[in-house]
């Protein structure tokens, strides 16, 4: 049996026809970049977030964190506090800025910033905070809200994995001052290219990310900021407005595909699962277990037709790209531990019950025979 990390071949042809239509409807009105069908989206995407009042759409998830980022005034000089076991574009926007990224260890069980250690990082130059609802589950925004209140810091979300995603029944992207998202091809409302969107209920920070995407033009030809070119595609919009009616079915599968790993490696010595918190509905963007010797693992499911992946294998804080930031390994302890123990599993709605037992039978099949070797026998 081969089992890929990520079909999106099989999501298309279920939608193949709606998705046709969609894209001739945007060929037909010659409504490419930006226009009416990406207004559409971001009227429909604000309302599904929770009923935020404004959602802009722009060119991807990098822009939709740099540009929210710059909305609120982060400029040089500025410190932006994140989780260093993100996907490093969280930290290219804040250094897109002027700014420096600071970072908070994780939380072991849940992936996420952890709040306990949030307020040590705060200085007199925080300008912002962005908690990563990583793999599909919000972090705990609570105690992270009620420090930004304290110290008068704004909160981005950087909800690029987690679409749909719940704390304590309130949609991400709706929680702090703005929300942003990526809907790169793979994840769970992806679009067919890059794109992305930056979700308020400010409407300042709503005027200014609309000015910044389109070169900071009020009307045409009147540029009132220096802005960049990081407008929303209209086939990109038409096809995400066609995947959205049905992200919240699709995440329901997802959670039963989660469940249906959690029954099958349950208690199975030697790997760690996720751990869904009490406080949040985890939309299973990535399944990540944790595991020793993962490049065995891996090699040994490949071997049998199962692709896995590692997200992310090296936290941003030990990336050579921040070396000036002169952070050594063991600052981040619980990241670090994580990055080197993750493999994500393959995981996504058109996955089959057949091929989930196929997966785990292979994990424990290999855990015991790594199990028969550490034992001597």
């Amino acid at each position: 049996m081969n089992v890929p990390f990520l079909d999106l071949r099989a999501q298309y042809d279920l939608i193949r026809d709606e998705i046709a239509r969609a894209v001739q409807s945007v060929m037909e009105n010659t409504a490419f970049a930006g226009g009416p069908f990406v207004e559409k989206f971001e009227e429909e995407f604000a309302a599904y977030c929770g009923g935020c009042r404004y959602a802009v759409g722009v060119g991807s998830g990098t822009e939709a964190l740099w540009l929210a980022l710059l909305a609120i005034g982060v400029g040089p000089g500025d410190e932006v506090i994140t989780a260093p076991n993100s996907f490093i574009a969280t930290a290219e926007a804040i250094s897109y800025c002027g700014a420096k990224p600071v970072f908070v260890d994780i939380d072991e069980k849940t992936y996420t910033m952890d709040p306990r250690l949030l307020e040590a990082a705060i200085s007199e130059r925080t300008k912002a905070i962005v908690p990563v609802h990583l793999f599909g589950q919000s972090a705990d925004m609570d105690p992270i809200v009620a420090l930004g209140r304290k110290y008068g810091i704004p909160i981005i979300e950087d909800a690029a994995q987690a679409h749909g995603a719940k704390y304590k029944g309130r949609r991400v992207g709706s929680l702090g001052v703005a929300g942003c998202f990526s809907f790169y091809p793979g994840k769970n409302l992806g679009a067919y290219g890059e794109a992305g969107a930056v979700t308020t209920n400010d409407g300042s920070i709503a005027e200014a990310v609309r000015l910044l995407r389109d070169h900071g033009q009020a009307s045409k030809h009147n540029h009132t900021m220096v802005g960049w070119n990081a407008r929303m595609d209209g086939i990109q919009a038409a096809v995400l407005s066609v995947k959205l009616k049905r992200i919240d079915e699709w995440n329901s599968v997802r959670r039963q595909k989660a469940e249906k790993y959690r029954q099958g490696l349950s208690g199975v010595e030697g790997i760690m699962l996720p751990t869904a918190a009490d406080y949040a509905e985890h939309v299973y963007h990535i399944y990540a277990i944790r595991v020793g010797n993962r490049d065995d693992l891996i090699r040994y499911l490949a071997e049998r037709g199962i692709q896995c992946a590692v997200h992310y294998p090296v936290p941003i804080h030990l990336q050579p790209a921040y070396e000036s930031l002169q952070l050594a390994q063991n600052e981040f302890p619980i990241a670090e531990k994580c990055a080197a123990e993750y493999v994500s599993l393959p995981l996504y709605a058109e996955l089959t019950d057949d091929e989930v037992a196929y997966v785990c039978r292979n994990i424990k099949e290999w855990c015991g025979q790594a199990s028969a070797v550490m034992s001597g026998t």
